[in-house]
């Protein structure tokens, strides 16, 4: 039990920074006493009945100065809207300590089958189009009839309610737009969830193994079904090790984990005849490895022309966050895209998964310092904001806040823009050429060759430990792989001045192998000249001068080459395209710096290992399959960067 509870506590308290575990919390500009909370607020637990009758736990916190009317503002979440009780107070409630302070309603819920409510729970349940009956339900029709209970049986409300949640909260709270309820005024999906295919489990169709062990919070049933439950009832697998990277390599093949699943228990070896564990997210990602009819109703970027002009929108994200990057970007873009008349800005800033919610005096990532007070400055200029005018202000869509306020994470400074991508960048082009270099000139068609040894896989990190999921690598010192024989590396010289790059880059890879299969990895590299001060709280053995800051990356599983759908073989020895998709990026590569492209074959284990022999599943790929291969980058490959003038 004392594992369960510590499991329960590190994902509501460090992946999504609900509430704070210190007896005062100190931030950058005041110190907040634990039990403001349960001084200030009266709270109530309810069940709130949906249009099928299943009801859904819901804890609404009042202010005690009952002088005014409130907002409503509300969470939706899969991970637990504790404490369950009477007189059980959270430390923390509402996005930030302003709003806490300044007085909203604020209300959580246990989504459909988690935790104290009833139903059964579905991973990024699907969502039903003009529906017909009330027995056809999802995640917008219980948000709405929960909108609905509320302004009409809470006390003091004004009638105006807003929706907030960071990473799955923040796809909940994209989902309350589409079909919204006429008193939602306000949503701001952060760290939102897009896609299962392209967030959080899979990359363009890779496994991530590093969310190996995060896949029995999604998938182990509740012990009685469908009812209740007011404790945790997963446990995350336990390896056993500290060192992931040699764990996972001798384990093999992803078949060899299924152990793990059976009940949720590290040693239950007894799998059932059909080969199907007790955990049914791990046998879904086993049974479904490409965007099959599993996958593409449950993506929630396709849905977003059904959002409403009368719900404004901001988006907010981190540009290195290792776990949803690809949904705030996309939710974004495609709200913009169907729903031009709306309210809809996003905010990205120097940040890891859920950063922005802690009141951080000094910002890193990782290493890598990006300066003083940038959360604060997000909480109280930009998010307390958004809210206030559009929940108790004019909400007339003149909040002062720019489209884009987006962080230069090179110049190390914020910048609004009126669009994103910026409406002037403009399309620049780079070919990996011989010699190392990157010029804006082609200057060939020949091809550099590497083995991949699937016995010595790149690592993602030189510091790989046994974490939930990894975060500190996005911007970790690339030195260590450009110094390998496996990763290709191309770069300019010095460069005379700025270049800022501002929106996505699309890596147009020309590529052969040996094999049938493989993967391709890309990734963008600032190096830093040799005078760069190095800041107190890089780790020892790392200094800032050369340091090879990690822009962005990403990876394509190559039989996907043409379509997540339709997996292909390559054909041995044959040149042929693979274009990759990389996410957004605001950076300056400053005056001096270097602009290094790598380009990798493996990325373990972040990624799970590719047999680099083509098989129908790779989930289900014996040891026999895996075979290390010799590819090739052809010169004419190229980078297409979005590059401001």
């Amino acid at each position: 039990m004392k594992l369960l509870f510590r499991i329960s506590f590190i994902l509501l308290l460090t992946v999504f920074s609900l509430q704070s575990c210190k007896k005062t919390t100190e931030t950058a500009t005041e110190t907040v006493e634990d039990n403001y909370v349960a001084e200030n607020y009266t709270k109530k637990e309810v069940a709130i009945t949906m249009r099928d009758g299943v009801k859904l736990h819901t804890t609404i916190y009042s202010p005690k100065d009952t002088s005014q009317e409130y907002p409503i503002l509300m969470q939706r979440t899969p991970y637990s809207s504790q404490p369950y009780g009477e007189g059980k107070f959270r430390t923390r409630i509402a996005p930030n300590v302003n709003m806490m302070k300044e007085g909203y309603i604020v209300v959580y819920q246990d989504v459909r089958g988690r935790w104290m409510s009833e139903g059964h729970y579905e991973n990024m349940r699907a969502y039903i189009p003009n529906k017909t009956s009330n027995d056809q339900v999802d995640e917008s029709s219980d948000t709405y009839d929960t909108i609905d209970w509320l302004v009409n049986n809470v006390e003091n409300n004004n009638g105006r309610v807003g929706l907030w949640g960071i990473s799955y909260p923040g796809m909940y709270a994209t989902y309350g737009t589409i079909d919204p309820h006429p008193a939602l005024k306000a949503s701001s999906p952060q760290a939102c969830i897009g896609d299962f295919f392209f967030d959080d489990f899979h990359h363009n169709g890779a496994y991530l193994l590093s969310y190996f062990r995060a896949t029995s919070l999604f998938g182990t049933p509740r012990p009685n079904g469908d009812q209740p439950v007011d404790t945790a009832w997963y446990s995350l697998p336990d390896i056993g090790t500290e060192d992931q990277y040699e764990f996972f390599l001798e384990k093999g093949p992803l078949k060899n984990l299924d152990y793990f699943f059976e009940y949720g228990l590290k040693d239950q070896a007894s799998i059932s005849p059909d080969g199907m564990t007790d955990d049914f997210f791990w046998n879904e990602l086993k049974e479904h490895p490409n965007y099959d009819e599993l996958w593409q109703p449950r993506g929630l970027i396709q849905h977003l022309d059904k959002t409403k002009s009368h719900v404004a929108t901001m988006i907010v994200g981190g540009w290195f966050d290792a776990e949803d990057l690809y949904g705030p970007l996309e939710t974004y873009k495609n709200i913009e895209k169907h729903n031009q008349g709306a309210y809809n800005t996003m905010v990205f800033g120097p940040w890891d998964h859920g950063r922005w919610a802690r009141r951080s005096e000094r910002n890193l990532v990782g290493n890598y310092y990006f300066g003083d007070s940038i959360s604060v400055f997000y909480q109280d200029k930009i998010e307390t904001k958004f809210f206030n005018h559009f929940l108790k202000g004019a909400g007339d869509g003149k909040t002062g806040l720019p489209e884009a306020y987006v962080f230069d994470s090179g110049k190390k400074q914020w910048s609004e823009r009126s669009s994103w991508p910026p409406k002037e960048a403009v399309t620049q082009t780079m070919y990996l050429s011989e010699n190392q270099e990157l010029t804006t000139n082609q200057t060939g068609a020949e091809g550099i060759s590497f083995v991949s040894d699937v016995n010595k896989p790149v690592p993602y990190s030189e510091d790989i430990k046994s974490v939930f999921t990894p975060r500190k690598y996005m911007t970790d010192d690339q030195r260590f792989a450009a110094r390998r024989s496996d990763v290709l590396v191309f770069e300019t010289d010095e460069l005379p001045e700025d270049l800022t790059l501002a929106g996505p880059i699309l890596a147009n890879l020309k590529v052969a192998t040996t094999g049938t299969a493989a993967d391709w990895i890309v990734k963008v590299i600032d190096v830093h000249p040799d005078d760069v001060e190095t800041n107190e709280e890089m780790q020892d053995h790392l200094k800032m001068s050369n340091y090879h800051l990690m822009v962005r990356s990403e990876v394509m599983r190559g039989r996907f080459r043409n379509s997540f759908s339709a997996p292909e073989p390559f054909t041995p020895n044959k040149k042929t395209d693979v274009n990759i998709k990389l996410q957004d990026v605001y950076h300056t590569f400053k005056k001096g710096h270097k602009l290094q492209i790598q380009v990798q074959s493996t990325w373990f284990p972040l990624i799970d290992l590719n047999p680099q022999t083509y098989v129908e599943n790779i989930f289900k790929a014996n040891e026999e399959d895996f075979k290390s291969q010799t590819h090739t980058v052809f010169t004419d490959s190229n980078i297409e960067f979005s590059v401001l003038r």
